[in-house]
């Protein structure tokens, strides 16, 4: 396969056939986004999907915004805002020239609206947790908005900028009901749906009055007239799209095309080195084998993670040697220092002095019971290579995995049982709180809390983290937080994926962003040249 991709875009893909949709070149003020996977619903409060945030992030906007080094908050749909020495009441200033895609004023009643249905218990957002423990959300004024929490939230305004909390329209989602994202959308961003037919293209027009875009960007209005969101499930063909003028911007590209597409000189390749998005295995430390902690310390030092994801990712990932990205705010050094290394031999002499002894097959046995257990997880080329490396590294040091791989439509029900034993996932996060707060507090099992972990000083720390008032207690109890979870090595860490934006010829400005996945958030400063 990589032999026929190189040749493929070497020869600008003459030998790679293209889908009849895609025989026309893309139209003039068109930008045509090159994807793998489409979204059940663009429903900001009810999807967690990448796929669906990427485009959420052009059609709506949020009250603050984030810049590109993942950590600095700007202005957003708030021009400013203040928050109480308590930490519990924030204030938000909001623009004053603000519409909607049909042309009505954006006010405070909007953004009121916007986060009581987040947060409402019949709206089901699985991502509620993300708006704090909100007491009340009120406007003072048409641009005052009084957010006041019941306890201190110290990374709210972090997740105030993720599409969670992008300002809706509330005509819109009561006449549309359940369909609203489905059938329809209005918000305040730079571009205003059209139609969108699953599984094929999503279109977005030019939001005509829009200019009050973040200074995360030169430009603070749309430069293009219309995108088109373009379904190509298969790698090969997507990326001759690219390459034949039949799209021109794409984060969808695979691992072993990479390097290749850098040497392309019609495509310029942008990265993003402060994106978050990781790759581990969990354990269900609860069930029988994995509820060992020998165990889970030998699968961390036999599993040779640095050949894994140079076979896997071809560079466009690095090894995970800690559970967050050393850019990450509240990064912990100490707790990437309690990382088991790879070591075949010490991980034999480890489960040897644990009474792990190898059976007739191999396969380590204790008190009558195999080291063997099993992994779920969502078939993908990827996961499946990254499994079987795991599968032949732990049968050396004679521990059994047993691979259950799931299509997407079967797999997140699949992971909301108690079937499986550990299970692979990647995952995107803002800080190292927002990802431990999310997966290792025991109030989140069964899901997202797959692991079940729960441990008194874990749901402590978290709590001083989320509610700490200073930044130096936040980062003090967080910190500990990643010695715990490393020390009783409660996931494998695998790899850090880098984000990579490719762009055809005529596009300019294109620059990798990141935002929970989102390699193009706003795009404002992306233009077409001809």
């Amino acid at each position: 396969m990589k032999k026929t991709l190189g040749a493929a875009l070497l020869s600008l893909a003459a030998t790679v056939p293209v889908a009849d949709a895609l025989a026309q070149a893309a139209p003039r003020d068109t930008l045509v986004v090159l994807r793998e996977y489409d979204a059940d619903r663009y429903d900001p409060a009810r999807s967690t999907a990448r796929s669906a945030g990427e485009v959420i992030y052009m059609m709506s906007d949020t009250l603050v915004s984030l810049d590109f080094d993942q950590k600095t908050l700007k202005p957003g749909l708030a021009e400013s805002w203040t928050v109480s020495e308590d930490g519990k009441l924030y204030t938000f200033k909001l623009r004053r020239d603000v519409t909607f895609c049909d042309g009505k004023k954006m006010t405070a009643a909007d953004v009121v609206y916007s986060i009581n249905r987040w947060v409402a218990p019949e709206t089901r957002s699985p991502v509620k947790w993300r708006a704090g423990p909100i007491k009340e959300v009120r406007a003072t004024d048409d641009y005052t908005v009084e957010y006041e929490l019941t306890e201190p939230f110290g990374e709210l305004l972090y997740q105030l900028s993720l599409f969670f909390a992008s300002i809706v329209d509330k005509d819109t989602v009561e006449k549309l009901g359940a369909n609203f994202g489905v059938q329809g959308f209005n918000g305040t961003g730079p571009y205003c749906w059209q139609s969108w037919t699953p599984r094929q293209d999503l279109v977005l027009t030019k939001h005509p009055n829009y200019n009050w875009g973040p200074p995360v960007y030169q430009n603070r209005s749309p430069q293009i007239g219309k995108v088109i969101w373009r379904i190509i499930p298969e790698a090969n063909t997507r990326l001759a799209a690219l390459q034949t003028g039949q799209g021109d911007i794409t984060q969808y590209i695979p691992p072993f095309a990479v390097a290749q597409l850098q040497r392309v000189p019609t495509v310029k390749v942008s990265t993003q080195p402060n994106y978050f998005w990781d790759f581990f295995l969990g354990f269900k430390v609860d069930k029988p084998v994995v509820s060992d902690p020998v165990i889970r310390q030998a699968v961390n030092m036999a599993v040779n993670r640095d050949a894994l994801v140079k076979a896997v990712f071809f560079g466009a990932a690095d090894p995970a040697d800690a559970y967050v990205n050393p850019n990450t705010l509240g990064y912990d050094a100490e707790a990437a220092k309690l990382m088991p290394q790879f070591d075949l031999e010490a991980a034999k002499k480890l489960l040897d002095e644990a009474g792990w002894k190898p059976g007739a097959d191999g396969i380590r046995e204790k008190d009558g019971q195999r080291a063997s257990f099993n992994v779920y997880g969502i078939q993908s080329a990827e996961w499946r290579r990254m499994t079987e490396a795991m599968q032949a590294d732990l049968r050396r040091v004679g521990i059994d995995l047993r691979i259950q791989l799931w299509d997407a439509t079967v797999a997140w029900g699949k992971l909301a049982t108690q079937e499986f034993d550990s299970f692979v996932m990647s995952y995107p996060y803002i800080s190292a709180t927002d990802g431990f707060a999310l997966y290792f507090d025991g109030a989140n099992r069964p899901t997202p809390n797959r692991m079940n972990w729960n441990d008194e000083a874990t749901n402590k720390l978290l709590a001083t983290a989320k509610t700490a008032l200073s930044a130096e207690e936040r980062a003090k109890a967080i910190a500990e937080v990643q010695q715990i979870a490393t020390r009783n090595n409660v996931w494998f860490p695998i790899a850090r994926e880098k984000l990579y934006v490719a762009a055809a010829q005529r596009v300019e400005g294109a620059r990798a962003h990141g935002i929970y996945g989102a390699g193009l958030y706003k795009g404002l400063d992306l233009r077409l040249t001809r």
